[in-house]
């Protein structure tokens, strides 16, 4: 199956809230090639206890498989850069080839490859959006999250399989006009990322697994849902 064409989503702009407050923005872009997609993402959060700003460009497949990824970024005071691309085959199987540089450290890390993998930084919504292209091309299978973080200086990096469950369509607005909203719940690392989508599967919300964060697309309004009807006495 091929994935769905970007129709309506080559580029989105968004603000980062934590419980309901703007404390960011991010944006990402897609670009086609003769031979797949360039994209790239900005984000950037100012506030109490988190100063975060990420600059990332990606070569994609027509079928939205990494190709190639640059990331830099500063997290309170502290560079960060990351180039990632599948690495080639030596014999042990397909990998995908990571070096990072953080707090004056470089460090190689090799993982296991998919085909079906997303470079998942945190707040970027350009990779929520490929998320969602691969989904829809894979039936919500085989999806996987290169993590470029993890548990500490040894372990710099993970991929981690992504479990997708669907939900009943939710109503919203886009610039006034109502719009049917998919909603998906990614499970990553056994966190959850409510993940809200268009008719032409554009990534409208992000419900983020930091706590009470969120990327809401400009000018999109989810509708709430009604309030439960009490039950008679």
């Amino acid at each position: 199956m091929c994935s769905t064409p970007r129709l309506g989503a080559q580029s989105g702009s968004f603000t980062i809230a934590q419980h309901g407050h703007a404390v960011g923005t991010a944006s990402y872009q897609f670009t086609a090639t003769p031979h797949g997609y360039n994209s790239s993402s900005l984000v950037r959060v100012a506030m109490q206890g988190l100063d975060y700003a990420l600059s990332k460009s990606e070569r994609l497949s027509a079928a939205n498989h990494l190709r190639h990824v640059s990331l830099s970024a500063v997290v309170n005071g502290s560079a960060v850069t990351v180039v990632a691309a599948p690495a080639p085959n030596s014999g042990g199987g397909a990998q995908i080839l990571l070096n990072i540089s953080a707090s004056g450290k470089s460090t190689t890390t090799r993982l296991a490859a998919h085909t079906g993998a997303v470079f998942l930084p945190d707040f970027d919504p350009g990779a929520l959006e490929t998320l969602l292209a691969l989904a829809v091309a894979q039936n919500n299978r085989d999806l996987w999250a290169i993590l470029p973080k993890n548990a500490g200086p040894d372990h710099p990096a993970s991929i981690e399989p992504v479990q997708l469950a669907t939900y009943p369509d939710e109503q919203g607005t886009l610039g006034g006009k109502t719009i049917a909203v998919h909603h998906l719940v990614a499970t990553i690392a056994g966190t959850h990322t409510d993940l809200f989508s268009g008719p032409e599967n554009q990534l409208l919300q992000a419900e983020l697994p930091q706590e009470g964060f969120a990327l809401v697309r400009k000018g999109f309004v989810l509708k709430p849902p009604p309030k439960p009807i009490a039950p008679a006495e």
